[in-house]
């Protein structure tokens, strides 16, 4: 109560907390506005049912149920961003001259990001239209004329620029973080319908049904409401764990007392490596189904490659098994690796230490702390990545077993989970620095009293 008495008072936060809602608002009304020429009826159920797009519907605030001028979202910047940021690690090495020129090297890293961004936009809106063109649960109103699929990709890709411009206005006017933002604002405006229409599914359709019928169902209710507490319990705890090192200085820390010493440490989260891993392992499992709507998902030529549905059995030589999702753990567990030693360079790390007069009790300066800090931060990531593949593929495992009885609306979603806690975390950290900021002003303003 306290904290939200000092936000309350604080003028600077409540007109950024007010600005973000009024950009989530412009959002939201922008998310109901359906591409013109454009057909949406039926492609909610087509989503629900655990197709290849339902994780871009997801990372887009529920845009593509409608098939709106938003419907891509941002999931080709999130995209762009991960090549460029994996190209620039002694890949191209223009990029990774760009990335060790500080401010300048980034702003020209973001304005390549940008461009790849349209590409990759133009790209999956393409094969957005051609994979709900070639479904029986959705039909558009297209001319099959060459300039009204360019139409439709301009609009949706102007939607993308539109909303990649929102985020940075949250992100400089607003609480930060504007296209998290974007995404866990789309992901919070679900949830509402999905708890409602769970409601209905295990109370409202039995009532005048025999009492034992009634009584199941509210206890369904009941633990699907527990299963989502547990989930986001789960996640919080994932994301807020972490192995502290520590850490102690030589030298210039001369004053350092031995409370100070052991406040001193490197902490590594469990998860260092967030959403980008299920992201990216997602994107490339979309990547076959989209060349599948190029060929024809009736052909029997791109039958093989529905061996990437995680959310199918495929009988491949006489093993009848979730291919699929058995690739996608294989991609998001590589992923997970990659991405965290690509946040915490432990080469980098170790140079650092060695130039601030800063070592690893026990450890040998240079080569060995490297080895050491490698060594933790893999230990670390394993769990991590065993935790992250429990939440990202509980979706599949649930429609696989059929414990919704066909209606994969009611899956809960643990990637969207991971996204709603990260944002909150980050928004919580967010507030407390701009609370410390003003107290700092305050205590300068009146002369250090």
């Amino acid at each position: 109560m306290k904290k939200i008495a000092s936000i309350l008072k604080n003028k600077e936060i409540m007109n950024r907390i007010l600005f973000t809602v009024l950009i989530l608002f412009i959002f939201r009304i922008g998310a109901q506005i359906t591409v013109p020429g454009v057909n949406p009826e039926g492609l909610e159920e087509y989503l629900n049912s655990g197709s290849a797009l339902s994780l871009m519907n997801m990372l887009g605030g529920g845009t593509l149920q409608t098939f709106s001028i938003f419907a891509l979202g941002v999931s080709p910047y999130i995209t762009a961003q991960i090549i460029v940021q994996l190209l620039s690690t002694d890949v191209l090495p223009a990029l990774s001259e760009l990335r060790r020129q500080g401010q300048y090297g980034r702003k020209k890293m973001e304005y390549a990001t940008r461009y790849l961004t349209l590409l990759l936009g133009a790209v999956q809106a393409y094969g957005i239209i051609k994979t709900i063109e070639n479904t029986s649960e959705v039909t558009l109103n297209l001319n099959a004329e060459w300039y009204t699929y360019l139409y439709i990709i301009i609009v949706m890709l102007a939607g993308t620029m539109i909303v990649m411009w929102l985020g940075d206005q949250i992100s400089v006017k607003g609480i930060g973080n504007g296209i998290s933002m974007i995404i866990f604002a789309g992901i919070v405006c679900s949830l509402p319908n999905q708890f409602a229409h769970a409601f209905t599914t295990y109370i409202s359709t039995t009532a005048g049904s025999p009492e034992n019928l009634v009584i199941a169902g509210v206890f369904k209710f009941i633990l699907y409401v527990l299963a989502y507490l547990v989930i986001i319990a789960f996640v919080t705890f994932v994301e807020l764990s972490q192995r502290k090192i520590p850490i102690q200085h030589s030298g210039k820390g001369g004053g350092q007392t031995q409370s100070m010493a052991r406040a001193s440490f490197l902490p590594i989260k469990i998860n260092s490596a967030g959403v980008i891993p299920v992201i990216f392992a997602s994107s490339l499992m979309m990547a076959p189904s989209v060349i599948a709507a190029f060929i024809d998902s009736n052909s029997s030529n791109a039958e093989w490659l529905k061996i990437f549905s995680t959310s199918d059995m495929y009988d491949m030589g006489g093993w009848s098994m979730p291919w699929g999702l058995l690739i996608y753990i294989v991609l998001t567990v590589a992923f997970t690796f990659f991405y965290a030693n690509l946040q915490i360079d432990p080469q980098q790390m170790a140079e650092n230490f060695q130039k601030n007069g800063s070592y690893i009790p026990g450890v040998k300066p240079g080569i060995e702390t490297e080895r050491y800090i490698r060594r933790v931060l893999n230990r670390v990531t394993c769990l991590g990545a065993i935790a992250l593949v429990i939440i990202a593929s509980l979706p599949s495992i649930l429609t696989l077993s059929g414990v919704f009885g066909g209606d994969n609306s009611l899956v809960l979603g643990g990637t969207g989970m991971i996204i709603v806690v990260g944002v909150c975390l980050e928004l919580n950290n967010q507030i407390d620095g701009l609370l410390a900021g003003k107290s700092f002003d305050e205590v300068v303003a009146s002369g250090g009293r």
